[in-house]
């Protein structure tokens, strides 16, 4: 007698009858070079480069565990009609990121504060040789090809910032600002106020 009180080598049995229901079934196996995988929306395949909104801030650099973020720029001036003098501005000449190195921890999308760093879905971009891993910032920025849009703001969520600060400039200055936690139409609304 097993363990359990039934019949010896019932186990092995299931098992079998395990193995052979799954051999009999059809194979759900996606053929990846024919069949395109469906990802997940928010996939993280390849970084995308905005080049016009990066101001060489270096923040993405600075940050990134793995230093794969390679950046160069040079200042250029800028005359600006009517000030004393004219104004410099950072011009970026090299972005590279070694995507050998990247682990893909998503730190300098996150940190960017002007959003000229996006994540992509494209995930294929394997190289025969690891230096060809090193994108450059033309490379990079065809992947800006391939980011998808943001998702649609939720209509039962919180309201932006933007949303409310326009919503307070619209009413005047004689309007007062909800109390914290409440939703600016729930302060007007009857009956959505604290129970009492």
């Amino acid at each position: 007698m097993s363990e359990h009180g039934g019949v010896p080598g019932g186990g092995l049995v299931k098992g079998l009858a395990v193995t052979l229901k799954t051999m009999t079934r059809r194979s759900t196996t996606q053929q990846y070079p024919d069949v395109e995988p469906e990802l997940p929306p928010r996939s993280r395949g390849v970084i995308a480069l905005l080049e016009e909104n990066c101001t060489v801030c270096m923040l993405c650099a600075r940050e990134c565990p793995d230093w794969c973020i390679y950046i160069d720029s040079h200042k250029e001036e800028v005359a600006v009609p009517g000030a004393a003098r004219p104004r410099q501005r950072n011009v970026l000449d090299k972005f590279d990121i070694d995507f050998s190195l990247c682990m893909y921890c998503g730190i300098c999308v996150e940190v960017c504060p002007f959003d000229a760093l996006y994540w992509s879905p494209e995930f294929e971009y394997a190289e025969y040789d690891i230096k060809n891993l090193l994108h450059d910032k033309d490379h990079l920025g065809e992947w800006m090809a391939t980011v998808p849009p943001p998702p649609a703001h939720d209509p039962l969520g919180d309201p932006s910032k933007e949303e409310t600060t326009a919503a307070r400039k619209a009413a005047g200055p004689s309007a007062r600002p909800a109390p914290s936690g409440v939703r600016p139409d729930a302060a007007t609304d009857p009956g959505g106020g604290a129970a009492s």
